[in-house]
């Protein structure tokens, strides 16, 4: 399914208001690759996400009040209910988040479990940490977010032709004051690496439960083998990613350095590295003191995607609810 979605969407031909409409809020697509030493494996070549952004702060978010399809069996939906009991309530889990923060120049990740443990009363504050940097809550990221969001809500109001199920939003928005560029090394991996037939040691090769994933930080795109999940796919990328962007260890800070981002200047700040440090901080300002944030929110994960002459109740209800979710953290 997930290959028929990107071959249907990205098809020359294709004249369909509907999907031409959905490219906007997908990975590009550039084809399929089969390795030399595995000709049955099949791969998508994905556009990868984060690769224009310095210090990518990433969050994967299911959408829907169901992660299970129509022809789920009792037991399966039994199973995937349990995972979560409020998601038919809330309309969407936080699978994870990795968001960089500016004091430290490290990152704090989330799993599943974190987005699982939250209940109604904590999940603005769940989902508010994703935006926070060590200095101030990224409002001028949360308002772009929000309107990214509302594109996509946009297109599910205007379209009968697919239901979505247990696929997800990938948020990413730049982390450190640098601006963003788009790398000019812009070839796949498969095109690098198949005269070649080995990897160099900045690319990795990861097996798990029999997923493959070909993916490096100096290129703006990764492969995938079809029909596996997308977002444990970007998963992996932000583990291999943060080999380059520093350690994802848990962040630890002191309450000073929490509530007063100037204490947190060092010493050896103050002697050689001040107007870096001041420029940190004024770059993290909130919105209205700092230009409109470079956010990407693309719609991935599509193992789960039926023909239907309905809209898409579902999946609407739970972009409508993280919209006033991301609304009241930006408006507190």
């Amino acid at each position: 399914m997930v290959l028929f979605i990107f071959l249907k969407v990205y098809a020359a031909d294709c004249s369909d208001g509907v999907l031409l409409e959905l490219r906007k809020h997908l990975p590009k697509y550039y084809g399929v690759w089969s390795p030399p030493t595995a000709p049955n494996d099949l791969y998508l070549k994905l556009e990868d996400v984060t690769h224009r952004f310095h210090k990518p702060c990433i969050m994967d978010v299911k959408i829907g009040r169901k992660s299970y399809d129509p022809f789920a069996s009792s037991e399966k939906i039994k199973q995937q209910v349990s995972k979560y009991p409020l998601m038919e309530e809330i309309g969407f889990l936080l699978l994870g988040m990795r968001v960089y923060r500016v004091h430290s120049d490290d990152y704090e990740t989330k799993n599943q479990h974190y987005g699982r443990s939250l209940t109604r009363e904590t999940l603005k504050d769940g989902v508010a940490k994703f935006f926070h940097d060590g200095f101030c809550l990224r409002k001028d990221a949360i308002a772009a977010s929000i309107q990214k969001v509302k594109s996509i809500l946009q297109w599910f109001e205007s379209q009968q032709q697919l239901n979505f199920y247990a696929s997800s939003l990938l948020f990413v928005y730049e982390g450190s004051s640098q601006p963003t560029t788009t790398k000019s090394n812009d070839r796949t991996l498969a095109e690098k690496f198949l005269g070649k037939g080995q990897l160099s040691d900045t690319d990795v090769l990861e097996y798990n439960n029999n997923f493959h994933m070909l993916s490096s930080p100096a290129n703006g795109k990764i492969e995938t083998p079809v029909g596996k999940s997308l977002s444990k796919m970007y998963a992996r990328h932000r583990k291999m990613y943060s080999k380059k962007h520093h350690s994802q260890t848990s962040l630890k800070v002191e309450n000073t350095e929490q509530d007063n981002g100037w204490e947190s200047m060092s010493q050896e700040h103050l002697n050689g590295n001040v107007i870096s440090q001041l420029e940190k901080v004024l770059c993290h300002l909130p919105a209205g003191c700092r230009e409109i944030a470079e956010v990407e929110v693309r719609m991935i994960d599509f193992a789960h995607v039926f023909p239907s002459g309905t809209t898409d109740e579902g999946y609407v209800y739970g972009l409508k609810h993280l919209i006033a979710v991301l609304q009241s953290i930006l408006d507190s």
